[in-house]
């Protein structure tokens, strides 16, 4: 087998021809991988340079009288942002553009974009809607960049809105909070007003019940008191009437009196003056020898003097008895009361004894007469008697002019004045009766009116006590209620830390929801572009590609001048194939880290695992196409098929169909690239030695299958291949 590797190394030497092939061949997969690498290098740093058409249609929109726009604020911030390659066109320009592949996508902010956004306030909020237009034909990844423009403008609108919003809101609390600090000493009272209208309202239910019976009463009373005014009215009317008459009643007896009085005091002279005459004559007959056949002449002359002081006593007595009628009719009129009563009363007293006084000398007088009469009869028949009746009636007439005299006295100092007083002030009281009658009267129709008035508030104030007694079980039920709700929030909150929860600062608070989570990333391996992240796949692929180049023009079997065994043979080439891609594989490592620039932790394990990837995939691929020659190379590149879309090497194994996933654990490919990225971002030594035990095993199955298969498989290729040949079509 070194004479087989041996000599190939000679005649590529010898052969210029043979060595710029070789030279091409292990060129060639390089450059594969490079202009791969290269040119996904930043594929989406480069996002600026995508073409998006934007309408904006937006009407704007007023929020509590203030003019809004948030399409017009949209293009402001888009015009500051270069994620994309923004255009602001009309709609129908930027529909063309992106239906002529112009513009990747279109978006268009509709003209109800502002109106919709503003409905947050009211009952019923519509979602604002952005229209997106994208043509897919034109790349199969822009549409998914392009969709991450539109979710920028999506995200921006929605950060800027909640953030709004909820900086609105934050100083809604922010103030409620102060408003609740401020007014905490109120929030406790009123917890102590409830818990006291809890404990008062039985109190209060029994005071609106005695109220309400009160107001009941209240009305009864009115209703009587109005009844009552017309008799009111009615006895007003009557006693000023009697007033009236009583007042002219008492100016008659004042007038009278003052005409009899004189009369009254000239009768009396003149009765005392008889009693005198008579005192005198009887005198005189004592004096002078008594003619007794004068007897009759003197008995007449007594019975004269003694009836005209009979007729003078008997018209005084007439007088006072006038007088005591009118004050008795003065009382009856009388509205005073009990004083002015107890004063007529006396005043009658002192007439009652006048007028007993008179009856006593009328008396007298009598007396005297019928002493006179006796004087007739007595004088025939003793004299002596005469003289004693005379000295008796002496004395009588003289005891009657006394009590005339006396009498006259009193009525001066005494009956006179008083009657005339009492009359005086029976006068003034009526004057005044009548002023407060006519005040009465005066103001029975102010009473009416408020009697009125109170009836219509008291029937007021009735319903009021009614409906709040029919409406207290409802009270008294809520009342609790608050108070039970009140105590289980005391329990269970302190308004003292509500009150610093509400307080915030609300530009802090609008910061934190414009993006209430930040990305901490935390890159365990980080790689610095895309195109360091795809060199493993890349150079995995050109590696085998390689391989396939390499067994596609060089041939696997010995021209055989000299004879050689199945297992030299095949391990002789191999050894030239191993060679080749060993430089290869050389030339595309390097050529990463030091032409491309590739990133990579460990570059230097970075080549040696490529080198060890190469000699596995060329043991698989060389093997193949050393058992099964054509058919080897069909599925060579079947295995680069299935192994380019299986293997992860683009997207993960989990986002592939099924069929992938359940074949990617049998690929070389999947271990191959896996270690590879382990020397780009960082060594996990467990993956490592993961991965190479899988590589190894690879290798070792296909040496195990080109040692003991070679033989009996090749027989039967030759008869195939020596068939395929005939026909002309394959060498």
């Amino acid at each position: 087998m070194w004479n087989i590797f041996s000599t190939d190394m000679k005649n590529i030497s010898k052969n210029w021809v043979a060595a710029i092939l070789i030279g091409g061949l292990i060129l060639l997969p390089s450059l594969y991988a490079w202009f791969n690498i290269k040119a996904s290098w930043d594929p989406y740093g480069q996002t600026d340079q995508i073409p998006i058409g934007i309408v904006n249609e937006d009407a704007g929109a007023k929020v509590q009288g203030e003019k809004i726009n948030v399409g017009d604020e949209l293009v402001k911030e888009l015009k500051k942002n270069d994620s994309m390659e923004w255009h602001f066109n009309n709609r129908e320009k930027a529909m063309e553009k992106v239906r002529y592949g112009d513009y990747f996508a279109v978006i268009v902010i509709p003209k109800d974009f502002s109106e919709h956004l503003a409905t947050v306030t009211s009952d019923n909020p519509k979602k604002a809607n952005v229209e997106y237009y994208v043509n897919e034909k034109i790349n199969a990844i822009a549409p998914k960049i392009t969709d991450k423009g539109a979710s920028v403008i999506v995200e921006k609108v929605s950060s800027n809105f909640v953030s709004t919003v909820n900086g609105v809101i934050f100083d809604m609390f922010n103030d409620l909070g102060l408003e609740l600090k401020k007014n905490l000493p109120d929030i406790k009272k009123f917890e102590e007003y409830v818990f006291r209208l809890e404990k008062d309202l039985p109190e209060i239910h029994k005071l609106m019940t005695e109220s309400l019976d009160d107001a009941k009463r209240a009305q009864t009373i009115i209703n009587s008191a109005q009844n009552m005014i017309p008799k009111a009215k009615q006895v007003t009317g009557s006693g000023l009437e009697t007033i009236d008459d009583t007042a002219a009643m008492l100016s008659k007896a004042e007038k009278r009196l003052n005409e009899l009085s004189p009369k009254i005091k000239e009768d009396l002279k003149k009765a005392q003056n008889i009693a005198q005459d008579i005192n005198s004559f009887i005198q005189d007959a004592q004096n002078v020898q008594v003619d007794f056949s004068n007897g009759e002449q003197l008995k007449k002359q007594l019975d004269e003097r003694v009836n005209t002081a009979t007729e003078q006593i008997t018209t005084v007595k007439q007088a006072l008895e006038q007088l005591k009628e009118m004050n008795n009719q003065s009382e009856s009129g009388n509205t005073e009361g009990q004083n002015e009563n107890t004063d007529t009363e006396k005043q009658n007293k002192v007439i009652d004894q006048a007028i007993k006084d008179l009856e006593t000398i009328q008396a007298a007088l009598g007396e005297a007469q019928g002493t006179v009469d006796s004087i007739g009869k007595i004088i025939q028949d003793k004299k002596q008697e005469v003289d004693n009746i005379l000295a008796n009636l002496e004395e009588l007439t003289a005891n009657t002019s006394n009590r005339i005299g006396d009498f006259l006295k009193e009525y001066n100092q005494n009956i006179e004045p008083v009657v005339k007083q009492k009359i005086n002030n029976a006068q003034s009281t009526l004057v005044n009766a009548r002023s407060i009658l006519v005040g009465i009267q005066s103001t029975i129709p102010e009473v009416e009116k408020i009697l009125g008035r109170t009836e219509g508030n008291i029937q007021e104030g009735q319903d009021i006590l009614e409906y709040m007694l029919n409406e207290y079980p409802y009270v008294y039920d809520k009342v609790n209620q608050l108070a039970d709700k009140i105590r289980k929030i005391q329990g269970e909150t302190d308004i003292n830390e509500i009150i610093e929860l509400l307080l915030n600062n609300p530009e802090a608070e609008r910061s934190f929801f414009a993006e209430p989570v930040t990305l901490n990333k935390n890159e365990l391996f980080p790689i610095p572009n895309y195109g360091s992240g795809m060199t493993p796949f890349y150079t995995v692929l050109a590696v085998w590609v390689g391989a396939l180049l390499l067994i596609s023009l060089l041939a696997a079997d010995v021209h055989r001048e000299v004879y050689f065994t199945s297992r030299q043979i095949y391990f002789g080439k191999f050894f030239t194939f191993a060679l080749i891609g060993i430089l290869q594989t050389l030339i595309v490592t390097l050529g990463d880290l030091f032409i491309i620039d590739v990133y990579a932790v460990h570059p230097v394990w970075f080549v040696l695992f490529g080198l060890l990837i190469s000699l596995v995939f060329m043991l698989i691929v060389y093997t193949l196409v050393s058992l099964f020659g054509n058919v080897g190379k069909a599925i060579v590149i079947v295995l680069l098929v299935l192994q380019i879309s299986g293997s992860g090497g683009t997207y993960p194994v989990v986002l592939l169909p099924e069929f992938f996933q359940a074949i990617n654990p049998f690929l070389p490919f999947t271990y191959a690239i896996d270690l590879m990225r382990e020397a780009v971002g960082g060594i996990v030594w467990a993956r490592v030695y993961h991965d190479l035990t899988f590589l190894s095993l690879f290798g070792l199955a296909f040496i195990i299958i080109g040692v003991f298969l070679k033989d009996p498989v090749n027989e039967k290729k030759d008869k195939l291949m020596k068939k395929s040949k005939e026909s002309g079509l394959f060498h």
